[in-house]
């Protein structure tokens, strides 16, 4: 089962899932809880399920982090909210300690990375600016040293 299908299956019970939406001006997902009803939009257009987990878990951190229409984002109240949606989402697909899993199975760039982690090449890059504004220019667990400017990972030998 794929990540997409897992959050499917994991948020059933409490959300209303449309992933043939049609969406205005390339929009790729709009959270909304009117009629009483907490309903996740997903465009019809999203070219892989690896997207579409992306994009639905992000509408997810919308779903248990934003209050309101936060549509408009050149307010920065919005603004604030959406990032919020968007480390939402990187907690719920990606750990930092993934990093180590990629390097000890011989991942070696950003495309590998991705398929690894069953997520878009996007989303690694936002997921790298947010542990690099979590941890700075490293984070070290263990014997591995984590880099995020570029990302790699280092293994002592002691």
């Amino acid at each position: 089962m794929d990540t997409y299908e897992k959050l499917l299956t994991e948020f059933a019970d409490e959300l209303i899932i449309d992933d043939i939406a049609t969406l205005p001006n390339g929009v790729k997902g709009y959270y909304t809880t009117e009629a009483n009803s907490n309903l996740i939009l997903l465009n019809k257009n999203i070219k892989t399920v690896k997207e579409k987990a992306c994009v639905f878990t992000e509408e997810l951190g919308h779903h248990y982090t934003t209050v309101g229409d936060i549509t408009d984002q050149s307010r920065v109240e919005n603004r604030k909210q959406e990032l919020k949606a968007r480390r939402w989402a990187v907690r719920k697909l990606i750990r930092v300690e993934k990093f180590i899993d990629a390097f000890n199975a011989g991942v070696r760039n950003r495309h590998e990375l991705a398929q690894f982690l069953e997520v878009t090449e996007e989303f690694i890059d936002m997921s790298i600016n947010h542990f690099k504004n979590i941890y700075g220019h490293s984070y070290t667990i263990g014997n591995y040293t984590i880099f995020f400017s570029p990302l790699w990972v280092y293994k002592s030998l002691e």
